[in-house]
């Protein structure tokens, strides 16, 4: 069976599905990379990598080394927080670091500079933090569009985005975004922001596909629940003979998503794989899509700017951005 593969703006043709190289604070940057030499041996061929991952210069040397086409991968890097206002000299270290000439897609990783360290507790802050700001936000994308004019990149796209937001730059930007990166599992859908995306030719790519149980523990809130324990889920598991996680990896392609599920398990990762290129039936999704539970897992909280808060301020759910 073959993944899908979507089809951007461009007419470029992006895998369908791809690996997460986040290790969630606790997977060491030599096993991540060990996970990513697995994933090119059993077939994936669209690898997500960020800087501040802190593994792209030993996923490089998978890339150095492997007997995959250069011209087969899709890959995916993202500028950190800290460099929005140095977004040349952060790709460039990441093309040194992953070794390739150029990335297929590149994206803002967080739409504020407000950065924090490893590690951090979900109380950082940092002090130097800011509210979202159009202005900056269209800085730091102009120069995201010149590493496609130098050809260091061949797309370019958002990450963590929200309506209000897009709104705020869309129609300044010269080259528009290819894709944006955002939670989407079953209980997290954003049914409303992927019409808007769909609308607008933005492939979304979905990180947490399967719910992130492995999730650093600042991501973790009394409030969470999990797709993979989802009665509905389970169910349409059994009568297929797999792995829960196998029916949010389903569900994901099943709804023109591209889902960036990350295991260091060779058998996760053939498992995931397979599951990409089944399609549940219409009423299974529609079961599925009544299980939703508006539950956002990566709620952000250390990007906060000032006293006071709570991680909904990130996310404008009024559709009003927040100051």
């Amino acid at each position: 069976m073959t993944a899908p593969s979507r089809t951007l703006a461009t007419g470029a043709q992006m895998p369908g599905i791809g690996l997460g190289t986040f290790g969630s604070d606790h997977v060491s940057p030599a096993a991540v990379a060990d996970a990513v030499r697995i994933g090119l041996d059993l077939g994936y061929r669209h690898i997500d990598c960020a800087s501040v991952y802190g593994n792209e210069a030993e996923i490089g040397k998978v890339f150095a080394t492997t007997t995959v086409a250069r011209e087969e991968l899709w890959v995916s890097s993202k500028v950190w927080n800290d460099s929005h206002h140095a977004v040349a000299t952060s790709c460039e270290q990441t093309l040194r670091d992953l070794q390739l000439d150029y990335l297929d897609n590149f994206l803002v990783h967080w739409p504020f500079p407000n950065s924090h360290g490893a590690h951090a507790d979900v109380d950082e802050r940092n002090p130097n933090a800011v509210a979202f700001n159009s202005e900056a936000y269209l800085n730091t994308w102009g120069q995201m569009e010149a590493l496609v004019e130098r050809g260091l990149v061949r797309h370019i796209g958002t990450s963590n985005m929200t309506p209000a937001k897009s709104d705020a730059v869309l129609e300044y930007m010269t080259i528009a975004p290819s894709v944006n990166e955002m939670e989407l599992h079953p209980h997290f859908q954003q049914p409303d922001f992927l019409a808007y995306l769909q609308e607008r030719s933005i492939e979304p790519i979905g990180f947490c596909p399967l719910g992130s149980p492995n999730r650093p523990e600042r991501d973790r809130t009394a409030d969470d629940s999990s797709p993979t324990q989802d009665p509905t889920v389970i169910a349409i598991a059994d009568d297929r003979g797999v792995h829960p996680a196998s029916v949010c990896i389903m569900w994901a392609v099943s709804n023109g998503h591209t889902p960036i599920p990350f295991s260091t398990s060779q058998h996760n990762l053939a498992a995931n794989l397979h599951a990409a290129s089944i399609t549940l039936t219409s009423d299974e999704l529609a079961q599925l899509r009544a299980a939703d539970q508006n539950c956002r897992l990566i709620k952000g909280q250390v990007f906060l700017w000032k006293d006071g808060q709570d991680w909904t301020d990130l996310w404008d759910l009024d559709g009003i951005i927040a100051q």
